[in-house]
């Protein structure tokens, strides 16, 4: 999840303050029309009220590593709790944040983000307990894990003994001062199936929920070394590209399968950057001219896998104003709403609520508007069902007030996603047995 030049931040607006803000509202469900029942403005039946809350190097959660147990309970609750008062009906929790876990994984070591020591036991179950709390709640809880990212250095002597990329030391590549899982290897392909799947067995989850890392974000200067992984792979493809691509193909639409075959009604979503590829690198692409697009430097064919139907929804992180130069809003959305319809991929939108408030981001991002804005222009695109804020501290903060006013905008009533809950499953029908 990008999120360069968001400064951390305290919880400064009282649950109190916002509500009073907010006018009263009860529980809606929406019908399978996508009206409200009892009348009111159209809404896409189910429609996703998300938040992100991430625990890489604890960005949202918990503060802090070291906490006891009781606090970072008491901080995971305020924030589901806040998600409630906004209306909201989605958790999108971090669970694997660098080849660790928030939950006892018989493959990989507690996350340090927790106690601030690898693989020490926080005392508590974090991914159990969010489970539990979110549907307490009536909120879905997706499970966000990152694939391939190991560790935010290139270190892998400051890893646990017993962490498989010390086991494993010809699984790893050091690149841009991060160290990585080598995508195309086999052996490595499985495990993070494996390590992320095991939360899907053990654990009530909506869905399972990836972020944009694939093959990393280009560094000037630098190349991935996966040669010797090439020689011994790549043979048939008419570049490395190509095999790098199929490689990601290979783990997207195996994790998809295997999430089918344990748990037929968890979703599987992936939230990408929101560029695949230009129009003028490709007439398929959208009307943008991105430093990255998606298929070309992360090797990431995020089109193929919604035409292909490997996945259940894409959440493009559309982090840009509406008018923006390089990337508009609004161009990147209808191009969105295009590669989605007719394939029965959910299409949900990430939103860049960090960028509100903040002086470095553009005059746009300056008016409490711009992100109502977004949500309006989304009701002109019928595919588009739903938005997912990143991250949670900005939820919290709400610097210049941008989530009370999309709130008030669109946020009138709460929306259950499922009404059953426990059975919450894909709209996608005739997918799933059942």
């Amino acid at each position: 999840m990008r999120r360069t030049g968001v400064a951390r931040r305290a919880f400064v607006l009282s649950a109190a303050g916002l509500l009073a803000a907010m006018t009263t509202a009860g529980d809606a469900v929406a019908s399978p029309s996508g009206r409200r029942k009892g009348g009111g403005l159209p809404w896409a039946a189910g429609e996703v009220r998300g938040m992100w809350i991430a625990t890489v190097a604890n960005i949202d959660w918990p503060s802090k590593p070291g906490l006891t147990a009781v606090q970072q309970e008491a901080e995971l609750f305020a924030y589901l709790d806040r998600a409630v008062e906004l209306r909201l009906n989605t958790a999108v929790f971090q669970v694997r944040p660098t080849a660790d876990a928030l939950w006892p994984s018989p493959y990989e070591p507690w996350a340090d983000c927790l106690t601030g020591t690898q693989g020490k036991d926080p005392g508590w179950d974090p991914l159990g307990t969010a489970v539990r709390a979110a549907h307490d709640r009536s909120l879905e809880l997706h499970a966000w894990f990152n694939p391939y990212r190991v560790a935010n250095h290139t270190d892998p002597s400051r890893l646990i003994a017993s962490h498989p990329a010390r086991l494993n030391p010809g699984w790893t590549v050091p690149y841009g001062g991060k160290l990585y899982y080598n995508p195309g290897l086999p052996e490595v392909r499985r495990f993070v199936q494996d390590a992320m799947l095991d939360a899907v067995r053990r654990y009530d989850i909506d869905a399972v929920h990836w972020d944009d890392y694939f093959y990393p974000y280009p560094v000037a200067g630098q190349t991935f070394d996966d040669d010797t992984a090439f020689a011994r792979y790549g043979g048939g493809f008419a570049d490395r590209a190509a095999w790098r691509r199929d490689n990601i193909d290979r783990l997207v639409r195996e994790t998809g399968e295997r999430i089918r075959a344990i748990k037929p009604h968890v979703r599987f979503g992936i939230s990408p950057f929101a560029v695949w590829r230009n129009k003028e690198t490709d007439p398929l692409g959208s009307d943008t001219r991105a430093g990255v697009q998606t298929y070309d430097d992360l090797h990431a064919d995020t089109r193929k896998w919604v035409k292909e139907g490997w996945i259940d929804y894409i959440c493009p992180q559309i982090y840009w104003h509406i008018g923006q130069t390089a990337a508009d809003y609004a161009k990147v959305l209808a191009w969105w709403s295009a590669t989605v319809r007719g394939t029965g991929v959910e299409l949900y939108v990430g939103e860049a609520l960090y960028k509100a408030g903040d002086p470095a981001q553009a005059a746009a991002w300056q008016d409490p508007v711009e992100l109502s804005r977004h949500l309006a222009l989304a009701r002109d695109h019928e595919e588009a069902g739903g938005h997912v804020f990143f991250s949670g501290k900005s939820v919290m903060a709400d610097r210049i007030g941008a989530m009370r006013r999309v709130v008030a905008d669109h946020y009138q009533d709460r929306v259950r996603l499922y009404p059953d809950r426990g059975r919450a499953r894909s709209r996608r029908r005739g997918r799933f047995p059942g």
